[in-house]
């Protein structure tokens, strides 16, 4: 089965790269946008408990609902395609976004932010030098497990005509074909495997003041 695998892979590998870039292109799409709101979102949420609750409590309830629910919920709305599948994806991966990024700026300690007042910053010059800098490491680490949770979800995306490793999968489970199946399965794990590691790298990059 291994070497069915492996020779699957060998004749296929141009049809294997076009999907492995399907799937990052959505993947990576998708948790652009869930940053993008998920983050200012976060911020804001952390603001006061009432806000925190009115913010999280929804997205809360969204991580409990099965990716594959998500994916068709859309598709009598925007069709098939990559529409649905990076608005189904996105949702799924604003929550640990959100979520982290509310934990981040709610554990800036007080003290710093006394001491950023008595030396005369401005609320501006608090967010960029004291409460996003300490908050960082949290909201990074929601990024990551957005990152890898999307990149496994995102093999469902073929099942709705969005392309990916998730067609591998679903051929080889359409001609009862293990070796097909394991190729598919080795290649998304070894994806996410890859853009996990990819992303420690950026993100020591990004935080090497704690390295120091």
């Amino acid at each position: 089965m291994i070497q069915g695998m492996l020779l699957y892979i060998q004749q296929n590998a141009s049809q294997i790269g076009t999907q492995i870039g399907e799937h990052l292109y959505v993947s990576l799409l998708s948790l652009a946008i869930a940053a993008l709101i998920g983050i200012p979102a976060g911020y804001f949420a952390s603001l006061s408990p009432v806000k925190e609750r009115i913010l999280s409590i929804p997205f809360q309830i969204l991580r409990v609902v099965p990716s594959l629910a998500l994916l068709f919920l859309f598709i009598p709305i925007m069709g098939t395609g990559v529409r649905p599948a990076v608005t189904a994806l996105t949702i799924l991966a604003i929550p640990p976004i959100l979520l982290n990024t509310i934990v981040g700026f709610n554990g800036v300690p007080a003290f710093m932010l006394e001491c950023a007042s008595g030396i005369g910053m401005t609320g501006r010059e608090q967010f960029w030098h004291v409460r996003l800098p300490q908050a960082l490491p949290m909201i990074l680490a929601g990024v990551r497990s957005s990152l890898v949770e999307v990149i496994a979800s995102a093999t469902l995306a073929a099942m709705i005509g969005a392309g990916g490793l998730g067609e591998i999968i679903f051929t080889g489970l359409g001609l009862f074909r293990a070796d097909i199946l394991l190729a598919g399965g080795l290649l998304v794990a070894l994806l996410s495997l890859g853009s996990g590691l990819v992303f420690d790298l950026i993100q020591r990059v990004v935080l090497r003041y704690r390295y120091v």
